[in-house]
């Protein structure tokens, strides 16, 4: 299995030592997250954070780090629909969804009871975050609305995941 700490800490001393690749970094973490078939190996949300605190640690620009993540999520995403809209019912099948079925029940539930607001809520709760984005495409939600949606969630999930962070660092100077 993957050792978690580990992986934290080789990925903020990285950017740490190579500070203009920071943004590059947070766009591949908030794309990896948001694939619905690759989110479950990466843990985006931990080093997420632990970015923001070494944005404000390293003094350098929160906007275009914000951008990248921002970015990154709403490509992941997008991708995801695209999938789902391809493959239809197929999409299900692949590994690991093969294996939940229950988390792809939860995320078709969720998005049966919420529709447009799925994709914007959905990205915020963990194991269905990038499942949603899959079962819209392969319900055929309107992309139009699937991406108002989607970049709007992403703007406010990629400053959820960097903000805290750089905030605490600043006013309790961790």
């Amino acid at each position: 299995m993957f050792d978690m700490q580990a992986i934290v800490d080789a990925t903020t001393a990285f950017v740490k030592e190579h500070h203009q690749l920071a943004p590059l970094v947070v766009f591949g973490l908030a794309f990896g997250e948001s694939i619905a078939l690759l989110s479950f190996f990466i843990p985006a949300t931990v080093l997420l954070l632990a970015i923001g605190a070494l944005v404000e640690a390293s003094g350098l620009s929160f906007l275009p780090i914000w951008f990248a993540a921002a970015f990154g999520a709403t490509l992941g995403d997008a991708v995801s629909y695209w999938f789902g809209f391809h493959y239809k019912e197929r999409a299900k099948m692949f590994w690991p969804l093969s294996r939940r079925p229950d988390l792809v029940a939860r995320a078709e539930h969720f998005f049966s009871r919420f529709g447009i607001w799925s994709v914007a809520i959905g990205r915020f709760f963990g194991p269905i975050r990038a499942v949603v984005p899959l079962i819209a495409g392969i319900l055929a939600m309107r992309q139009s609305h699937f991406q108002m949606a989607n970049v709007a969630s992403a703007i406010v999930w990629s400053f959820a995941m960097l903000a805290p962070g750089a905030l605490a660092l600043k006013l309790f100077g961790m």
